[in-house]
């Protein structure tokens, strides 16, 4: 793999999946997105293999994570008031870490998973590359407000639920992008609104970048979870309710966007079953 700029520290492999591997064991946020980001470009111009069979082993603690934020339980995170600069700033760290946390998942898809198409770990390196962007906009705005990624509380619940299926790729890519990391296309026009009536700008464009790419990262999840579900002879709807019972994914809860989700390529059956769920 050829590095176009200087990353300082050990060189990572010349394979997607084992370079994955060691940008997800990475715990430094900003050298890890730069890597990612570096990571990408090599695909495209054709400077780095890719082997779909070896099974790889972590050598190391993943995902690798810096010493702050310290993570807590969801309910111990700060309350987001955005009537202050340091409410917004609680906010804007908040989504950083949400992008963070995108970047390991969608490494975890490529190291961890064998024999897929081609197509899936490029489509998933795609994804991380655009988390990696994300999560470098906000944390480079969260210091224009004198804040540093880290400064604030996190939890890991998106983490948590990828530890949960990990032995399964049909579980995965169920109840982690087409589950949860989908509730950001329902959330993010309402956080979006927030900060253009705090005269946050700059956040609001930012938001607008995230929305219009997780859409995109969705519908990744969705082809892969549909393609998974023909190879295995399962109805997708009813299967998706099984997984998520059985690794007791969050209750999913309105209002919902539903033109997000339709243009993320759920079919009109799942949409119309979002209407009979509760309001939180």
């Amino acid at each position: 793999m050829k590095i176009s700029q200087p990353i300082c520290g050990p060189s990572p492999p010349a394979e997607l999946r084992r370079t994955a591997l060691f940008w997800l064991a990475e715990s430094d946020a900003a050298r890890k997105a730069e890597g990612v980001r570096l990571l990408a470009q090599a695909w495209l111009s054709d400077e780095i293999a890719l082997d779909t069979q070896a099974t790889l082993t972590a050598q190391q603690p993943i995902p690798g994570h810096p010493p702050r934020p310290e993570l807590v339980s969801p309910l111990s995170v700060r309350r987001r008031a955005m009537n202050t600069p340091e409410g917004r700033a609680i906010l804007i760290h908040a989504l950083a870490h949400i992008e963070f946390n995108a970047i390991n998942l969608a490494l975890d898809a490529i190291w961890r998973f064998a024999d897929m198409p081609r197509k899936y770990y490029a489509d998933w390196l795609q994804v991380a590359d655009e988390e990696a962007l994300h999560f470098s906009l906000l944390a480079g705005h969260l210091q224009e407000q004198g804040y540093a990624y880290g400064d604030f509380p996190a939890h890991n619940s998106l983490w948590e639920m990828a530890a949960k299926t990990q032995h399964d790729i049909l579980a995965r890519i169920a109840l982690v992008p087409r589950t949860m990391e989908a509730r950001g296309l329902d959330a993010t026009p309402q956080v979006r609104a927030k900060f253009a009536q705090a005269k946050d700008m700059a956040a609001a464009a930012i938001l607008d970048i995230i929305l219009r790419d997780e859409i995109g990262h969705v519908a990744t999840g969705n082809h892969w979870y549909n393609w998974l579900c023909k190879q295995r002879g399962l109805e997708p709807v009813a299967t998706c309710a099984r997984l998520a019972d059985e690794y007791q994914a969050p209750v999913m809860r309105g209002p919902f966007n539903l033109a997000a989700r339709r243009a993320a390529g759920f079919s009109e059956l799942e949409l119309a079953a979002l209407s009979n769920m509760p309001k939180a």
